[in-house]
């Protein structure tokens, strides 16, 4: 019996003892592992103190930028650029470019990043503005496959670019990675060269944030990059309109343009008892377009259809793309205005708008 216990006993003795060793082993392990770590991030925490002074504010370090081969770089948008109203405007416009005149293919683009990279988007848009088909897998998913498709896409893009004196600010590694700043460049030159019914918005410049290895250390610095210029200097690039004319080799005669706009747009007005003497702002809210052209194609635009009283911005667009509607559906093309230009008391926009209204109905009663 006494055997037996102190067999028991020996044997507890030995397995408490083995449990400790295994626990003291588990345990310096993970003691090894916690120290371990300590040590990286130690090493990362003065990585990042080592580089975050040379960075703008603002600015994050990204985990690709550390492994970056010595001499290698890469760009990225700055934070604040991508906050820019200006910026944000021109994304505006040519999302909303891209979607009018992809309406009938049922393509809705919401984000350039996202629904541009591949090269669908893309394809569709040139077709259409070209007129020729591009001889390219309709859907493709692999990224191979959406490389293959770019590289067809810019080829053609490129070969009716370059003649004109384009700069080639995209390619297909910077497009596919969603570089947005190479996608805006390729948009605005397409809306530029195919004449898009569109006013982009005037000297938007953003800044780039140009990160470089060099002797182990990351080297930050700020570019800028011009994206759109003058309206007259974009529009410089292909025919321009009379009124463009008019302006460029007879300015001394805006007021005597102002004043036959004035007796034009006031002879059908009065008949509603209304009566025009600030051409840009008592245009600005759309609300005498509207009426304008329903007099000057006889017929009663119903009040539902647009806000008599508008007190929003958005409201006042509202009913400045209407009256740009109406003017399409009477034959007109659609106004090289933008209607928030024309909101915003933009002179120029405003008379342009009437101008066209002129020459197509100045025979009308």
């Amino acid at each position: 019996m006494s055997l037996a216990l102190g067999a028991s006993a020996s044997l507890q003795s030995t397995k408490m003892k083995k449990d400790e060793s295994f626990l003291g082993k588990l345990g310096g392990t993970l003691a090894r592992k916690k120290k371990s770590k300590e040590v990286s991030d130690l090493h990362e925490e003065g990585k990042n103190a080592i580089n975050a002074p040379l960075l703008p504010a603002g600015t994050e370090i990204h985990p690709e930028d550390t492994l970056l081969e010595e001499n290698a770089e890469r760009i990225m948008l700055d934070p604040a650029s991508r906050e820019n109203l200006k910026f944000k405007d021109l994304l505006k416009v040519l999302v909303d470019w891209i979607n009018s005149e992809l309406e009938e293919e049922r393509i809705i683009v919401k984000d350039l990043e996202e629904d541009c990279y591949d090269g669908q988007v893309l394809q569709k848009l040139l077709e259409k503005l070209s007129g020729r088909k591009l001889n390219v897998a309709e859907v493709t998913q692999s990224e191979i496959g959406q490389k293959q498709k770019l590289q067809t896409v810019l080829e053609a893009v490129n070969r009716l670019l370059r003649p004109h004196g384009w700069s080639i600010e995209w390619s297909v590694d910077t497009i596919h990675s969603k570089n947005l700043v190479a996608i805006v460049y390729l948009l605005v030159a397409l809306a530029i060269h195919f004449q898009a019914p569109i006013r982009l918005p005037e000297h938007v410049s953003v800044q780039l944030v140009v990160v470089k290895k060099k002797e182990g250390i990351l080297h930050t610095a700020l570019v800028t990059k011009e994206l759109t210029s003058t309206t007259e200097m974009m529009l410089g690039r292909f025919e321009r309109d009379a009124f463009d004319t008019l302006l460029d080799h007879a300015p001394e005669k805006l007021n005597v343009v102002k004043s036959s706009l004035i007796t034009f747009v006031n002879k059908h007005l009065n008949k509603l008892n209304l009566e025009v003497t600030e051409l840009e702002s008592q245009f600005a809210d759309g609300v005498y377009l509207i009426l304008l052209m329903g007099l000057l194609e006889d017929y009663f635009v119903p009040l539902y259809n647009f806000f008599l009283t508008p007190e929003s911005f958005e409201q006042k667009v509202h009913n400045v793309v209407f009256a740009f509607e109406l003017m399409q559906d009477g034959g007109l093309k659609k106004p090289k205005a933008r209607p928030e230009d024309v909101v915003n008391l933009n002179l120029k926009s405003t008379l342009r708008v009437l101008y066209n209204l002129f020459t197509n109905y100045k025979n009308s009663d």
